[in-house]
């Protein structure tokens, strides 16, 4: 009878901290310097690092030991994704050239000179009104603003050219087609322009 495990695709494993295996990676042993600080941590209860190669966080082994290495990992998340060593980045021997101090110190210094890169909230321009025009401004001035003056006042200013205005009406529409009334300048027939 066949089992039932030999048909389930096998998962990535849980990285364990300490590895007794004693291969060594046949590559060139990582230094931490050429690392940036966010790329590793030192803190003894947690060292680890980027896999270069896989970009997952590994466990490095024997941190305090003469040969720190990488510890063998898949290159995926544990029980989720499918079990692919890396073979590039496992054993992989670590040069511990940065102290935890200097580390600490470029972690952050790094951060106070990244902290004013970041995007601050947005700022609305506030909306500007439209100028008025000049004639606008002109009646503004001229008319009181009190609620119903304005008017009161234009009735009166009628009330007192009412009856000159009627009168030169009358007058101009008695004379024949381009004649003026004495004592009116007659409209310009020549236009004006500027010189350049």
């Amino acid at each position: 009878m066949p089992s039932s495990t030999s048909t389930l695709e096998r998962t990535a494993r849980p990285r364990r901290s300490r590895t007794r295996s004693r291969t060594v990676n046949a590559r060139p042993a990582l230094a931490l310097s050429a690392l940036n600080p966010h790329q590793y941590d030192l803190r003894p209860a947690c060292a680890s690092l980027l896999c270069p190669d896989c970009e997952t966080w590994v466990p490095i082994t024997g941190l305090v030991t003469k040969t720190p290495k990488v510890v063998p990992h898949d290159t995926g998340r544990a029980y989720k994704d499918a079990a692919l060593r890396c073979r590039l980045g496992s054993n992989r021997l670590i040069t511990i050239d940065v102290t935890v101090r200097k580390w600490q110190e470029r972690l952050e210094g790094g951060h106070a000179e990244t902290v004013h890169r970041r995007r601050t909230t947005a700022r609305r321009k506030p909306k500007v009104e439209v100028a008025p025009a000049v004639s606008q401004i002109a009646a503004q001035k001229q008319a009181p603003s009190n609620n119903g003056l304005g008017w009161t006042l234009r009735k009166e200013q009628w009330a007192v050219t009412e009856a000159a205005v009627r009168e030169t009406d009358a007058r101009r529409a008695q004379l024949p087609d381009g004649d003026v009334l004495l004592g009116t300048s007659s409209a310009p027939t020549v236009i004006l322009r500027p010189e350049r």
